[in-house]
């Protein structure tokens, strides 16, 4: 029996996250944003002064953290509360994007988190995205996409949302830390990026945010139906 999750799995700014946002409003149905968990493991490590890259330091800071995904008391989608505090929008910073990078290639730290991204499936459809939702945490899920855009049209979405890219940053520059940070995320040895051989593929350089979204849908009812 299929996993009662829409999983949405691509690349940075390549839009899964807007997608995922509006498909799971669409469907009336809770939005869960896989990358926030790691954001807030590498939140807290710099807090401390942990290097996320050091396993042994991370893995003991591990064993007093506490992680879950919540509705905040302002209600909305679940997000993500760690040690009994919702970071929200301070783990929306470059040094955070690239610590939660970091730390998502230690094996230790994708077991521990494993069991709290299919913990927040197990009681109704939700639609979670991230990088490997479709082939390492579920793998069964009811509806699979890969969503993917040229480095140049990610960087430019970076580049609007604010928050993440460095003062002077260009296009071209950008698009290049894209590029590298795909070639990363796709070679590591742990859950790297890849499209599951049962996903729906779309990319959507050319696409508009509503053209994007109209193909999910499509998807998703005419699977239904």
């Amino acid at each position: 029996m299929a996993s009662s999750v829409i999983a949405i799995d691509g690349p940075a700014a390549s839009g899964k996250s807007t997608m995922a946002r509006m498909l799971a409003e669409r469907l009336n149905i809770p939005y869960i944003n896989t990358g926030s968990l790691y954001r807030a493991i590498a939140w807290k490590a710099l807090k401390l002064g942990i290097p996320c890259k050091d396993a042994a330091r991370i893995a003991d800071m591990l064993e007093t953290t506490r992680v879950r995904y919540a509705v905040p008391p302002e209600g909305g989608n679940p997000d993500i509360e760690i040690d009994g505090a919702f970071p929200g929008a301070l783990l929306r910073t470059q040094e955070v994007a690239q610590g939660a990078s970091d730390v998502a290639t230690l094996p230790l730290v994708r077991r521990f988190t494993l069991d709290i991204q299919r913990d927040a499936a197990k009681r109704q459809l939700v639609v979670m995205e991230g990088r490997d939702i479709g082939t390492a945490i579920f793998p069964d899920a009811a509806h699979k996409f890969f969503l993917t855009a040229t480095p140049e049209a990610r960087a430019k979405r970076r580049l609007s949302q604010g928050g993440e890219t460095p003062d002077g940053a260009t296009v071209a520059s950008v698009a290049a830390e894209i590029a590298e940070r795909d070639r990363q995320d796709s070679e590591r040895a742990v859950a790297p990026l890849k499209r599951a051989d049962d996903a729906i593929f779309i990319d959507n350089s050319g696409l508009s945010i509503e053209e994007t979204l109209q193909l999910l849908l499509k998807h998703v009812k005419g699977n239904e139906s």
